[in-house]
């Protein structure tokens, strides 16, 4: 009887359940850790974000206002004494021998008009003179006669009287020609342009050959001399800083074309009123110009010296911000929200502003604030390493 050998085949059955194994715990980790990547991954995301929609602000402390400031004013500088020379006769200029810029000394000449009309006027009233002296001699020679005629009884008294009052209506005659003569020298005195005072010819708005007229009022100066060793500096002050004019008081001042250098200026006076279309008293100033460096007329900008007030603070002329409700900062609080709050200027510095009202010292006043910025927004302050934030000035 036959038997069927069986043969035994090995099975790989447990070395394939291990590797499935160990892929699903792969997989599964994988899956874990493609979940926790992409948990941080929208955490991140998340923080970005929020810091995006939150704005990031500057912010300033506002600065004590004491001890000295500058407040700067532009003013206009003059001549110490400027003088428009005009013609008193009339005629045509025949020379003229000073040109702008010239110096020139009190009574030099700078140019003569040519005057045939006065000149015959002279001749004429020099001959008049000379005719009522010759009639004053005679009524006097004769008005003696009459008298030694008197004495005698030849003549009447009354005819001795009427001789002696021709001789006095002659000898008043000679006063009224000499008089008359006296007059037209000194016009003609007036042929001869010179300076009132020392100092610089400034215009010369005439030439040789041109019609002098003296008796028109709008005639041009023919010459302008102006005396600038010193030099007058006028300001207008604001009406709410007329308290830092004192007596005594000195000025700095700064010119275009003169850059870098600074002048003084000493107080002589103010208009002791206020100017109702400006609303700023006139104040004036005088400046030493020993080497003519200023200029009559030239634009200056003036620092005068202020005191500073302990209850004001100072911020950066940035920080302000222009609504209806008028004028005000942004604080940002304990909880980095905004307040916004009402604000009173004490003085326009420029580039800076001196606040009475509506800020305490410490405060994190936003600088540059957006327009958009409400109260109670929240905001979030900029690293000084990122922004370089500085104190108001």
């Amino acid at each position: 009887m036959s038997h069927d050998a069986t043969i035994a085949t090995p099975t790989r059955t447990p070395k394939l359940g291990r590797a499935v194994r160990i892929g699903l715990a792969v997989a599964v980790l994988a899956t874990i850790a493609g979940i926790s990547v992409r948990a941080y991954d929208y955490h991140r995301v998340t923080q970005w974000t929020d810091a995006q929609v939150t704005p990031t602000v500057q912010v300033v402390t506002p600065e004590g206002s004491g001890g000295l400031h500058a407040m700067t004013l532009p003013g206009h500088l003059d001549a110490w004494i400027s003088a428009p020379i005009h013609a008193r006769v009339s005629g045509y200029l025949k020379t003229w021998s000073r040109d702008i810029g010239s110096q020139v000394t009190a009574g030099q000449s700078l140019a003569e008009i040519d005057t045939p009309e006065l000149d015959q006027q002279f001749e004429q009233a020099k001959a008049n003179l000379a005719r009522a002296q010759a009639n004053a001699r005679l009524a006097a020679l004769t008005d003696k006669r009459w008298k030694n005629l008197l004495t005698s009884n030849s003549v009447s008294k009354q005819e001795a009287d009427e001789k002696a009052g021709e001789a006095e209506a002659a000898q008043a005659n000679v006063l009224g020609a000499q008089a008359d003569v006296d007059r037209i020298a000194a016009m003609e005195a007036f042929k001869h342009i010179t300076a009132p005072f020392a100092g610089t010819v400034t215009a010369r708005n005439t030439d040789i050959g041109d019609l002098i007229s003296a008796s028109s009022e709008s005639a041009p100066a023919l010459f302008t001399v102006s005396d600038t060793t010193r030099m007058r500096l006028y300001v207008e002050v604001p009406q709410g800083y007329a308290d830092a004019i004192h007596p005594d008081m000195t000025v700095q001042l700064d010119v275009p074309d003169h850059p870098g250098e600074q002048f003084t200026g000493h107080l002589i006076g103010n208009s002791g009123a206020v100017n109702q279309a400006s609303g700023s008293l006139l104040t004036q100033f005088e400046v030493d110009n020993p080497k003519g460096e200023l200029l009559p007329g030239a634009y200056a900008e003036v620092h005068i010296p202020m005191t500073g007030n302990s209850h004001t603070l100072t911020v950066p002329a940035t920080t302000l911000i222009f609504r209806a409700q008028g004028p005000q900062v942004a604080v940002v609080g304990a909880d980095n929200k905004v307040v916004l709050r009402d604000v009173h200027i004490a003085m326009d510095l420029g580039d800076r502003l001196r606040i009475d009202k509506g800020l305490q010292p410490g405060d994190r006043v936003i600088n540059h604030p957006a327009d958009s910025l409400a109260q109670g927004d929240a905001v979030q302050i900029a690293k000084a390493a990122d922004d370089g934030a500085a104190k108001a000035e």
